[in-house]
């Protein structure tokens, strides 16, 4: 046992507390009565020990390392997915503190917001706390997703966050790399894996189906995303949105007259036609309800003053994308308009619409 502690990095006490709670159990003893590891049995403690120095509790480990469907390489893939987005975050957060070294050299004034930069936060460890009050399941885009499922029984969904749209009566493995989001999963819903969509820790074929909704724009690199689904799923079905039509962003009055900031939000986003590409899909127009349960960014197409409550807005990635200052204009102009009747001049026809295409797109492959 000291040897193997002493290459593993850590105490003999730590690996008698790993065995005494049932986490690491070497399977055979010496002649003298001393632990001895296989090595399947240091293989389990390798996996142990990188999960914890990743920062995972002991209990939340139990459960990845007993995950029976996960074999050594599905470990190695979930490992190098967490690896490489602890890499982005320290390379994001070496920018934020390159660029603001940069401002301050010039004797540039740092507003608060950027110097809260260098910190790194992942976006949904920022807006997820908020997403179980307003970002509900809607029947009627659920219809739709579940439908494109066909007779999928088991599912993997991808960056599922608290678990809207996961389908009742199927097999569903949940993949969500954000401890925030993970902590807001129901009781009972469906198992969840910390892992990126870039690095899913599945053999290949191991699904039915792979969903993903709502998501893929905030993904490092959506192609290798659809295409890590498309590896481990004889289907995928993705929600996503249309940008490759022209003018695309005066489609939705919000991001018409009050939010242009919103395109630059998605520079660099790849088209629909691409990610179609990548994965073999054909697409599907999904139109949003005028009484859409589910709080995403189009959602109060014909319900305005909801975007000017805080907490509807706090649940909504783009707020937190395009800044302060732009929200605030964006509310203030949205304000007045509401309260002047110029809102209602502009856009009194959509009150006899049930539903409105806002460049909701399915993906079906």
């Amino acid at each position: 046992m000291g040897r193997v502690a002493e290459l593993a990095g850590v105490s003999v006490r730590t690996l008698h507390h790993y065995d005494d709670i049932g986490l690491v159990r070497p399977s055979a003893r010496t002649a003298a009565g001393y632990r001895a590891y296989s090595t399947d049995d240091v293989q389990r403690l390798r996996e142990v020990l990188a999960y914890r120095r990743l920062g995972f509790g002991l209990r939340e480990i139990a459960e990845l390392v007993g995950d029976p469907a996960a074999d050594a390489v599905a470990h190695l893939r979930r490992l190098r997915g967490l690896l490489l987005e602890r890499r982005d975050r320290v390379d994001a957060t070496v920018a934020a503190i390159d660029k603001e070294l940069a401002a301050r050299g010039q004797g540039l004034r740092v507003t608060p917001e950027q110097q809260l930069e260098m910190l790194g936060p992942r976006l949904y460890d920022v807006i997820g706390g908020a997403y179980t009050a307003t970002r509900r399941t809607d029947p009627r885009i659920a219809a739709r997703i579940w439908n494109a499922l066909g007779d999928a029984r088991t599912v993997v969904n991808v960056g599922a966050g608290t678990g809207s749209y996961e389908p009742v009566g199927r097999d569903v493995t949940a993949v969500e790399p954000s401890a925030v989001m993970r902590g807001q999963r129901p009781p009972g819903s469906a198992r969840c894996v910390a892992a990126a969509a870039e690095g899913l820790p599945f053999a290949d074929g191991s699904f039915d189906a792979a969903m993903a909704v709502s998501t893929v724009h905030h993904w490092k690199d959506p192609l290798a995303g659809l295409r890590e689904m498309r590896r481990v799923a004889r289907r995928v079905v993705v929600l996503t949105f249309d940008t490759d039509e022209p003018g695309w962003q005066d489609r939705f009055w919000l991001t018409r007259d009050y939010l242009p900031e919103f395109a630059d939000v998605l520079d660099g986003f790849p088209s629909l036609a691409g990610m179609a590409d990548a994965i073999g899909a054909r697409t599907e127009p999904v139109p949003v309800p005028w009484d859409c349960a589910d709080g995403l960014f189009e959602a109060y197409w014909r319900r305005p003053e909801a975007y000017l409550r805080e907490p509807v807005r706090r649940a909504m990635s783009v707020w937190m994308r395009v800044g302060p200052h732009a929200e605030r204009r964006a509310v203030r102009h949205l304000g007045d308009d509401l309260a002047s009747g110029r809102w209602a001049a502009r856009n009194g026809d959509l009150t006899a619409l049930a539903s409105a295409d806002l460049g909701l797109r399915l993906l079906i492959a």
